[in-house]
């Protein structure tokens, strides 16, 4: 219920602000000033934009395979959306309890997979038919290095629980501390999984190429790469379709960010420690149970989870789309076997230091 109630309206309200700001940031970065007709400094030409392709023409090639076609973008979209379930909100509110809920989101949200190539098949176009199988391989290949960052953490935290490793990556308050030897009294940013087991910062960025891959984002963009395959997998739709398309894709962007939010940067925990006589994390956490407690939650989560959206943003202005053969290259030559070496250190760790 936490995914229908508070993600699912999240997610739309999420989209209209991040394809606006998306579109400011990229203008900054390229010295333009972006939308400004619609609203003051183009504020709701994102709205104007939504509106007008919701009235757009459902248009369905005669050649196509109708049954694949259409329900492709809704496959894609449920398979994209079924990981929210699992992901805790604050210290009391989460989705499913299920003890092995990272291993379902992963499970889950891979089977996008089957909807993007219905769609490429189904399109009957050659130019979606290519993007569909460049999004196989890169699904599947960069599927193993994001499953050993994610297996890193689980061996230093011991559970498969979500909400589990958020507990161990926080302090409530100066008599509530969870004490098993790992987390700090000052609590905050002290108290995550990056800062706690420094290796861990090298998994990150593993994790966090490897999402990038998984969410098709520049520069492994190569699935929709418009100067090669005219729009890849999506060429051949329009209207409603195309928008549950551009809906799952931001949704896998937000998905991957707070599971990483979770894994690595404490979850719904503060940022601030207790630090010199001081109780800031008191302060700017509240009490489990609380309506204080909830709001600080929600914020820190999602606070955190935009800071690494903008970062995503930042690298698709940035970088250049790499070749398929580079694509592979960096998934099977470099983050698989870095992702193998740090298991064996999170399993050394594990052993030796914990």
């Amino acid at each position: 219920m936490i995914a229908f109630l508070f993600y699912l309206p999240f997610l739309f309200l999420f989209v209209v602000l991040a394809v606006y700001a998306e579109r400011k940031i990229s203008a900054f970065m390229q010295d333009r000033l972006g939308p400004m007709v619609v609203g003051k400094y183009g504020i709701l030409q994102t709205v104007a934009d939504v509106l007008k392709m919701l009235q757009k023409e459902d248009i369905k090639p005669y050649a196509v395979d109708k049954k694949l076609f259409l329900l492709a973008p809704f496959i894609i979209f449920a398979s994209v959306f079924a990981g929210f379930a699992v992901l805790p909100l604050t210290s009391d509110l989460r989705g499913s309890t299920a003890e092995t809920g990272i291993y379902f989101l992963l499970g889950v949200v891979s089977l996008d997979v089957v909807g993007i190539l219905m769609a490429g098949w189904g399109s009957n176009n050659k130019y979606s038919l290519f993007g569909s199988l460049r999004s196989v391989a890169q699904i599947v290949s960069y599927e193993i290095p994001l499953g050993l960052a994610v297996l890193c953490v689980i061996m230093v935290s011991q559970t498969l629980d979500l909400q589990e490793i958020s507990y161990q990556q926080g302090i409530f308050n100066s008599g509530d501390l969870v004490e098993n030897g790992t987390i700090t009294s000052m609590g905050g940013m002290l108290s995550w999984n990056i800062f706690r087991h420094p290796f861990l910062i090298i998994v990150f960025v593993i994790f966090f190429v490897a999402s990038l891959a998984e969410s098709n984002r520049t520069p492994f963009d190569l699935p929709e790469a418009e100067s090669e395959l005219i729009g890849g997998f999506h060429t051949e739709y329009s209207g409603f379709r195309w928008a549950v398309i551009m809906l799952s894709e931001y949704g896998i962007m937000l998905l991957v960010s707070i599971l990483a939010v979770v894994l690595f940067f404490g979850s719904w925990n503060t940022i601030f420690p207790n630090i010199a006589g001081l109780p800031l994390a008191e302060w700017t956490s509240g009490q489990p149970g609380t309506l204080a407690g909830q709001a600080w939650g929600i914020f820190w989560l999602i606070s955190k989870s935009l800071v690494l959206i903008f970062v995503q943003m930042w690298v698709r202005w940035t970088l250049p789309r790499v070749r398929v053969d580079q694509m592979m290259a960096i998934s099977w030559k470099y983050l698989t076997p870095i992702g193998l070496l740090m298991v064996f250190v999170a399993g050394v760790w594990r052993l030796w230091v914990i």
